[in-house]
């Protein structure tokens, strides 16, 4: 896909894309991966993975707050985008996925000469933040408070991969 940031989030991440590339081509030792992330989510069941920072406003580390009752409320970061219900719709990838990709995609470079691999880790399909929220409401049995609150500078209404090379080359779904 073209790389073509829209915020200084994506601008940074493409920094360091292109950082590597001038060092390997500084190197002809140097062989890495470029793992672009999605919407990590979850944790595994014994807690040694997932969302650790505190004041993170991660739709799914949040829902679990106010579950757990550490928050009062969630925040919906704008319901006007042009998508089916308004909301933002994002690609979530369970952190255990992702770190089997992690595992994939170095098994991969170490039985390859290809000096430059990059590739997409998520679901390949987009779920709004409504469509979460209720999803995550019927989990724990109860609908969770929310507010609606303005647009985040940045954010686009869908963002979703396309995992098909990495399912393809890695063998990773």
């Amino acid at each position: 896909s073209p790389t073509v940031p829209i915020n200084p989030y994506g601008t940074s991440k493409l920094m360091s894309e292109w950082m590597l590339r001038d060092l390997a081509a500084a190197s002809s030792k140097l062989r890495y991966v470029v793992l672009r992330y999605f919407n990590v989510a979850g944790s595994d069941p014994g807690g040694r993975i997932g969302h650790s920072a505190p004041a993170a406003t991660l739709l799914v580390k949040v829902a679990c707050q106010v579950a757990a009752g550490v928050r009062p409320s969630l925040s919906i970061f704008g319901t006007d985008y042009p998508t089916p219900d308004g909301t933002g719709v994002r690609d979530y990838i369970h952190v255990e996925d992702l770190a089997a990709g992690h595992v994939a995609a170095l098994t991969r470079l170490a039985s390859t000469d290809r000096p430059v691999n990059t590739w997409n880790l998520g679901t390949g399909h987009g779920t709004s933040v409504l469509e979460m929220l209720a999803a995550f409401s019927r989990a724990v049995g109860r609908d969770l408070p929310y507010e609606v609150v303005g647009r985040r500078p940045g954010d686009i209404a869908a963002s979703y991969a396309d995992p098909s090379r990495a399912q393809a080359e890695l063998g990773w779904r």
